[in-house]
């Protein structure tokens, strides 16, 4: 029997899991030697364990941060390197192609055909171009036309398992209870607790065969719910993409961005009331040149705050979405939109003030604004935003978060919430191309 390759997947506690799952777990052709970890912190050093790994692995999976991949390559004599994990640019792509390729070994990206599961009941996909292109009032919006036409709509989430993986094989959410028995990060709720404020069911977790299992017991449309700018994991019968103008031009830059704009079969321009017409042009020029049969649906991405007064002609501290300031590379986003609109005198910057993991975000992304990115993977950082808050000087804050981050820490000041849905602004919208596409 030949020798079997010895293979890294390089991967961000997500896609890299669902490739070996789909593909590797049971192939003796093939010998997963490692994970390499990257983007997110604190998920290097852990185990894969050998009961999500399979009976090849009794011993699982070491999970190794990703600067250790050429050491790795040598000890291991690794002779192929898989990259799973998404939102990179084409530089980032090519520098660690050339990074493996100088090493020795074969380097491959995975497609929709070694990596899509087929579901028993239709599914639509919202995926987007970056991080933070607003997938998430998407999603809302395809949930609620679904419902409106007597459909049980079950969300799937893309995977964020940050805590015990055995544990988390299946998850499943229908309360904020659930999150918090799950000891979910704010990461987690950002995302699902959206989905459960509209009554809806939020699946996630490790394995997506299992998880697909038990999703079409309950569902009569399964909702893809992306991360990042990832594919989706089930094949989809309507495949939706969000671009972001305020980023124009990622669509041609950015991976696996442009592979989600030349499959699709939708795509929203999201947030044309805050992005110069300019840059909508491009975004809408560019889509067609890679995909000329996509319908395109041009979206508001409209803002309501609770409080205005706690804005209007203050010193703010705005706290945005952690991804989407980060490895999304937004300069700031709804936080300071809803800032400058409602009249703050000034947005505070916290960077003098920030402690710990947070110190070194602003380190690691040195492009983000006067805003804090509220990152929280696990107690510790959250602990760390807290304290951060705490320290930073200000008249009262602005909470660009999608979950109100009041619920799992204390914050003893003043806080303006900000809120934000899809609006379509041309037409075919939505209602109409679900129709269109399931039937």
């Amino acid at each position: 029997m030949p020798r079997a390759t010895k293979t890294v997947i390089m991967g961000a506690a997500g896609r890299d899991f669902h490739n070996f799952n789909v593909f590797f777990r049971k192939r003796p052709e093939y010998e997963v030697v490692a994970f390499t970890a990257s983007q997110i912190p604190g998920i290097e050093q852990r185990t894969y364990p050998s009961v999500l790994a399979g009976p090849l692995y009794p011993k699982g999976i070491r999970i190794l941060p990703e600067d250790q991949l050429p050491k790795l390559i040598k000890d291991k004599d690794v002779e192929l390197v898989i990259l799973a994990y998404s939102d990179l640019s084409y530089d980032d792509v090519m520098h660690k192609a050339s990074m493996v390729g100088s090493n020795g070994p074969d380097f491959m990206l995975m497609g929709p055909k070694s990596t899509m599961l087929k579901a028993k009941v239709p599914v639509a996909s919202v995926c987007a171009v970056r991080t933070g292109a607003g997938k998430s009032t998407v999603s809302r919006a395809v949930s609620r036309v679904m419902k409106a036409r007597g459909k049980k709509v079950i969300v799937v989430r893309h995977p964020m398992p940050y805590g015990e993986l055995e544990a988390e094989t299946i998850q499943r959410f229908a309360t904020y209870e659930d999150m918090d028995k799950q000891q979910c990060t704010i990461e987690e709720r950002e995302e699902y607790e959206p989905h459960i404020d509209e009554g809806d069911i939020v699946y996630a977790g490790v394995d997506y065969e299992k998880i697909l299992l038990a999703a079409e017991r309950e569902a009569d449309l399964i909702l893809w719910d992306g991360g990042n700018n990832d594919l989706p994991f089930y094949k989809p019968d309507i495949h939706i993409v969000v671009a972001d103008p305020h980023r124009a031009g990622n669509e041609l830059s950015y991976y696996p961005g442009e592979t989600n704009v030349r499959m699709a079969d939708v795509i929203v321009i999201n947030k044309v009331d805050s992005a110069p017409p300019d840059s909508v042009r491009l975004v809408r020029e560019n889509v067609r040149q890679l995909n000329p049969a996509a319908t395109i649906v041009e979206a508001a991405s409209a803002i309501h705050v609770d409080d205005p007064s706690l804005i209007k002609e203050k010193s703010v501290l705005v706290v945005e979405d952690g991804p989407t300031v980060t490895h999304g590379q937004m300069r700031e986003s709804v936080g300071a939109i809803a800032a400058h609109l409602y009249g703050a005198h000034e947005l505070v910057n916290p960077r003098p003030f920030a402690v710990g993991s947070i110190k070194r975000t602003y380190e690691k992304y040195p492009h983000i604004g006067f805003v804090l990115p509220a990152m929280g993977y696990g107690t510790r950082q959250v602990k760390e935003l807290e304290q951060t808050i705490e320290k930073t000087p200000c008249d009262s804050l602005v909470l660009g978060t999608p979950i109100d981050i009041r619920r799992i820490m204390k914050v003893t000041k003043p806080a303006a919430r900000v809120r934000y849905e899809m609006r379509e602004v041309t037409k075919p919208g939505l209602e109409e191309l679900l129709s269109k596409f399931l039937r």
